[in-house]
């Protein structure tokens, strides 16, 4: 989850308080109008695994209010990096949006999760399904060693509905020219996905009906299956309902914490996921 809904959650402490950081923001990248990244000094103390989410705060209107969002930044990086849309009306982002370089963000000195790879037990093809600012918890995932020992095959696929909106695009299309990790870049496949204009080189259907449809293992040259499937699912919450069903059509399972199976997204996203404490 990065750019979580907007949900109310003022502060029951103070940004003094020793449970978070006051981060200094290094600089602020606009993708579009209404997508930007968050760079922040990283304290030695903050540690996380990669797919994990953070909590913002911010004074809104006179009230502290606090946010999850996932980190894009590696568990290597010096710096802590975010995602974020502009919700319109949404208190947070609303005033998250007049940031800049210098100013100051509050940081909840505690990270939480279970979008982690960790999760799986010895399928060996990761496929990262994202929306919108879904892509975040997957930013990080790609940039940790972590991923590349464990998995053969690393797929990724960003579904936006503006082309504006894919966000670390030069970055990922030039995965073979990173310095530390572009030794993986035949394993690796990144696939673009716009659904309100066209873009060259993305498709334009919704991720569901690439993958029902078989288009997208086609496009990647891999395939789904119960052995050698992990699936990562991050964004909107109807994708990740029509996943769930479409790969369980394929025979692959929830995964939980007494049973590691192929499908993963955070827990807690999903309303009804608040019955299943075993997820």
């Amino acid at each position: 989850m990065s750019a979580a809904p907007e949900f109310a959650q003022p502060a029951s402490l103070p940004p003094t308080s020793e449970d978070y950081h006051a981060l200094t923001i290094r600089s602020v990248h606009w993708w579009s109008p209404t997508l930007f990244s968050l760079v922040l000094d990283r304290p030695e103390s903050f540690r996380f695994i990669s797919g994990q989410f953070a909590r913002l705060g911010l004074p809104v209107e006179g009230e502290w209010v606090w946010r999850a969002y996932s980190i894009c930044s590696s568990v290597f990086d010096e710096h802590l990096e975010f995602l974020s849309i502009v919700v319109p009306n949404g208190p947070f982002t609303q005033a998250l949006k007049h940031v800049q370089a210098g100013d100051t963000l509050y940081v909840d000195k505690r990270n939480f999760g279970t979008l982690t790879t960790d999760r799986f037990r010895g399928q060996k093809d990761l496929w990262m399904l994202a929306t919108g600012t879904g892509l975040a918890p997957f930013m990080s995932i790609l940039r940790d060693p972590y991923t590349w020992d464990t998995f053969e095959h690393v797929v990724l696929v960003h579904s936006v509905r503006d082309g504006n909106e894919l966000a670390y695009l030069e970055w990922l299309e030039n995965f073979n020219e990173d310095e530390i990790f572009g030794e993986y870049a035949e394993r690796f496949r990144y696939v673009k996905v716009v659904t309100r204009e066209a873009v060259r080189g993305a498709f334009d259907k919704r991720i569901p009906d690439l993958v029902e449809s078989g288009l997208l293992e086609q496009e990647v040259g891999w395939e789904y299956s119960p052995e050698r499937s992990a699936v990562m699912l991050c964004g909107n919450p109807g994708m990740l309902r029509q996943m769930k069903t479409v790969l369980q059509g394929r025979g692959l399972t929830v995964n939980k914490k007494s049973s590691p199976g192929n499908i993963l997204w955070e827990n807690g996203f999903l309303p009804e996921d608040n019955k299943h404490a075993d997820l």
